[in-house]
Parts: structure tokens; C-alpha cells; sequence
């Protein structure tokens, strides 16, 4: 009976550890749901899929880091790689999804991806940790080291360490633009991973995303308490200033380590705050940027067809130019 009891005990406990590394999952924000809010008024929209090309080889779910100690215990964190099948090495772009910092899936970026690589490069749509899992800067970290994870293994993924660029859309998009311009700046590198390379990228492609939280058009929009910004720096612009300044990848922007940047808006200008003023720095600076305007009241056009077509073509005529001779 005792035996029994003992038996009875340690099922419990290992179902309530089980229980308590459930990471919570928001998955409010998918390519249906967004399909079903759009079809009405933008019948020629058409979900993209997941379809890798001809010339095009896939590796994916491959762990690039391993978090041992976290609220949900031991913790791995995934990327999948897509790669032209011509010999040689090729530029790379780290893809970042949206989501609010606290949704979505980066098999949301694989359709974008395998377009892409189709074009000759080396994508890698990276997870990262979200608000309901970590607040900022836990993601800043997690794609660090992602980066650096990618040029140690760079030459099984076929990629040139000098030309390697990083996008993002909607909430990845300030957060491929705050990881490119912290290049080099240790306050921002965390202590996961490999760090036997640096983190450094070459280009930014931000698609939707905010670059200053403190820009009039972020910051005077109206907010409920768990607004995913809110969520994500861990209180109100009121209660975090220095969090909201220090997340904001424009503050971070020097003559001396701006990287290229193409922007890709949809007709919503309040995911482009900020986004005039770095534009005229790094004129000032005469330092290459580029912006193209899609005129249409979709935010994730890159979810469909036909935006995702001109959306390839625009980054990888940008890439093409500005990864040629990458320092």
C-alpha cells in the first residue's frame, strides 16, 4: 500500500512539472484568420503556401539554442534553413515573424523564404521567445544568437559570413531593425550560444515595422493595459521610459555603423513611426535606404499573393545590390 502511495506521489509531481513548463501559446494571430478579415474587401488576395521550389533544398526544426534554466524549464529555441542548390556560398538572410511580440509562428516567414532562396539566397526563418514566455530583450537575445549560430555552422548551410542580411515584418521588423543597428554593442548580445563569431549583419529589410516607440505616431496611439507593446517592455511608456527609448531602434542609428535599409510599408503609416526621421539621418549620412510603399490597407501583405511576389522581388533586388561587396 505504501508502494503504492509512493508510485501515486511521483506521477503526481511529474504531471505537475509537466503542467507547470507548458510555455503559453497565443495563436490569435494566423494566416486564416487574417485571410477571413481581408477576403471581403481584397478578393484578389490569396493565402501563400508552403511549397518549396525545384531548386531549392530544405532543413528544418534545427535547434540553435538551448535555454537550460527558465520558467518552463529547459527550453529549445528552432530556425529552418532554405538553400539554393547551386554550389558555392551564397548571402543569407535571418527572417524574423510578426505577431505583436507575443503571436504568430515563424512558418508564417517559410513562404516568403523559399521565394526567396529560389533567388539565390540562404533564408533561415528564426523562433524566438515571446511575451507570454520572456519581455524584452529576451527576443534581441534569442536572434543574436541565432546569427551567430548560423555563421558557426556556415559552411554546412553554404553561407558567405560577409554578405548576411536580416529582415523582419510587423513586430519583426523593429526587431531585425534593432538587431542591425546594435551591431557590435554588447548591452544587446545577451549570453546565449556561440560566441566564438559575432552578430553582426550587413542590411536590414524592416516590412511594417515601428523603429521609434517615442515617434508621435506610436506613441500617441490610444492603448488598453495589455497592449502588446505594453506586454512585451513589461509596463506603459509612463512606467518604462528608458525600456521604450532603449527599444527603439532609431536611438541606436551612428553615421558610423547604419547599415543599409529597405523599408516595405502597407498603407497603415503607424507601423512606420520614425521611419521619415532615420530616413533623413542616414541621408545626411549618405548612407543607402530605400523605401517601397505597397497602397494597400493590409498590414501582413506578405502573407499573399500578389503582394508576396512583388515583396520577393523588392528585397532581393535590394539584397542583389547592397550584399555585393558587404564589408
Amino acid at each position: 500500500m505504501h508502494k503504492i502511495f509512493l508510485i501515486g506521489i511521483v506521477l503526481f509531481t511529474s504531471l505537475a512539472v509537466s503542467a507547470q513548463r507548458k510555455i503559453p501559446v497565443d495563436s490569435s494571430y494566423n494566416v486564416n484568420r487574417v485571410y477571413n478579415q481581408i477576403s471581403g474587401d481584397y478578393p484578389i488576395a490569396v493565402p501563400a503556401k508552403d511549397s518549396l521550389p525545384a531548386n531549392v533544398k530544405a532543413t528544418r526544426n534545427l535547434v540553435y539554442n538551448v535555454l537550460e534554466h527558465t520558467p518552463f524549464g529547459k527550453r529549445e529555441l528552432h530556425l529552418d534553413v532554405f538553400q539554393p542548390e547551386s554550389e558555392g556560398l551564397h548571402p543569407a538572410l535571418i527572417m524574423i515573424h510578426g505577431g505583436g511580440w507575443r503571436s504568430g509562428t515563424r512558418s508564417m516567414q517559410v513562404p516568403l523564404a523559399q521565394q526567396l532562396a529560389s533567388k539565390g539566397f540562404v533564408t533561415i526563418p528564426v523562433e524566438y521567445q515571446l511575451s507570454l514566455e520572456a519581455k524584452y530583450p529576451a527576443a534581441i537575445h534569442n536572434i543574436k544568437a541565432a546569427i551567430r549560430w548560423i555563421k558557426a555552422n556556415a559552411a554546412t548551410y553554404q553561407v558567405d559570413t560577409n554578405r548576411i542580411a536580416i529582415s523582419g515584418c510587423s513586430a519583426g521588423g523593429h526587431l531585425a531593425a534593432l538587431t542591425g543597428l546594435t551591431n557590435g554593442l554588447a548591452h544587446f548580445e545577451g549570453k546565449q550560444g556561440i560566441f566564438t563569431v559575432s552578430s553582426k549583419v550587413h542590411a536590414i529589410v524592416d516590412i511594417d515595422g515601428v523603429v521609434d516607440f517615442l515617434a508621435p505616431a506610436s506613441l500617441n496611439l490610444v492603448r488598453k493595459p495589455d497592449s502588446p507593446d505594453i506586454e512585451w517592455l513589461g509596463g506603459s511608456y509612463s512606467q518604462k521610459p528608458d525600456t521604450w527609448k532603449e527599444a527603439s531602434p532609431i536611438f541606436w542609428a551612428t553615421k558610423e555603423t547604419v547599415v543599409p535599409i529597405l523599408f516595405l510599408n502597407s498603407g497603415y503609416s503607424r507601423f512606420h513611426a520614425g521611419q521619415d526621421e532615420l530616413i533623413g539621418m542616414m541621408r545626411e549620412w549618405n548612407k543607402y535606404t530605400e523605401v517601397y510603399k505597397f497602397d494597400v490597407m493590409v498590414h501582413p501583405f506578405w502573407l499573399f499573393h500578389p503582394w508576396i511576389d512583388t515583396t520577393t522581388e523588392v528585397i532581393a533586388r535590394f539584397l542583389q545590390a547592397q550584399l555585393r561587396a558587404a564589408p
